[in-house]
């Protein structure tokens, strides 16, 4: 055989190496994550949970998911062990290390559409836009109302056609 017909199958041994290898040293760096767990520092679950580890086993986790609820979980359902900035940022809301010299993104976008106040005095300040559109209920109030007796009769003459037999003979 030549060298050309076996290079495909060297290159695909090759690349199945590559994978499992890498496929190994994350199981690996898991379970070293999940072997350095310690009482008190925050976790995430497989399934999404944000819990405080209680308890370390051998194989199982204690973990506080709130005030008097203990939860028993398998140590491989540990997806990650979190920084304690970490957790109370994604559990308690916290920032711990905001800076005051950094620029601090609005919530919402009022403070990007604020005009100087030196040029709207005497402009109120929450006038709405009338874009041009308007509800269904203000398109009808336009609209001239129609007698209500020829509706009735059109409505009578609608029911006598739909009757069905005694007519069509």
């Amino acid at each position: 055989m030549s060298l050309v017909t076996l290079l495909p199958f060297i290159v695909l041994i090759g690349a199945m190496f590559l994978m499992t290898r890498s496929a190994k040293k994350k199981q690996q760096q898991a379970a070293n994550m999940r072997n350095e767990m310690q009482p008190g520092s925050g976790v995430r679950t497989i399934g999404g949970m944000y819990a405080t580890v209680k308890e370390v086993n051998d194989d199982t986790v204690l973990l506080d998911a709130g005030p008097g609820v203990d939860l028993l979980f398998a140590k491989n359902s540990i997806g990650a062990v979190l920084t304690d900035d970490e957790y109370n940022r994604i559990v308690h809301g916290i920032e711990h290390d905001l800076k005051s010299d950094t620029d601090i993104v609005p919530d919402d976008a009022s403070s990007l559409t604020e005009t100087d106040a030196s040029s709207d005095d005497d402009a109120p300040a929450d006038k709405s836009v009338d874009l041009g559109k308007k509800d269904a209920d203000d398109e009808l109030a336009d609209e001239p109302v129609a007698d209500a007796a020829p509706a009735e009769a059109k409505t009578d003459d609608q029911g006598k056609k739909s009757d069905g037999g005694s007519e069509a003979k």
